[in-house]
């Protein structure tokens, strides 16, 4: 059996609550909690992996003066996910509290799809369409 290849592209994210947005990402998305590093409320890093593959990076928020160039403002961050079965998905993700942005609705590019908000301001889309096949 050969590995899957790990994605090679991360989206990054940064939360007030990381310990918190991890649970909710856990519980209202599906998110697998592969690795969480830090000290009590404090989380340096943390690596959520998808089922379907790829995930993101997050940790707690970062202040002007603990010398962290890599300062991202917490709910700025926005985000389309690939899923199979976006129904069972959005009903799992207003169950846990997620706000809908838009419910779920079919596009015109040949997706079933629907836009939630997280505890902490972030934009998620979820959706079938899974990209054009690339070129060359």
């Amino acid at each position: 059996m050969t590995e899957t290849p790990r994605p090679q592209v991360w989206p990054t994210l940064s939360a007030r609550d990381a310990r918190g947005l991890i649970a909710f990402l856990v519980e209202a998305f599906g998110f697998e909690e592969t690795a969480v590093y830090g000290e009590g409320d404090v989380v340096t890093h943390a690596q959520l992996d998808w089922p379907l593959g790829g995930g993101i990076m997050l940790g707690s928020e970062h202040t002007a003066d603990d010398g962290n160039p890599w300062r991202l403002t917490p709910g700025t961050f926005g985000t389309y996910v690939v899923t199979d079965d976006p129904d069972a998905l959005f009903a799992r993700a207003t169950k846990a509290g997620a706000e809908v942005l838009r419910g779920l609705r079919e596009t015109d590019y040949g997706s079933r799809e629907f836009a939630v908000r997280d505890p902490e301001g972030n934009l998620w889309s979820f959706g079938t369409y899974r990209g054009e096949p690339r070129k060359g």
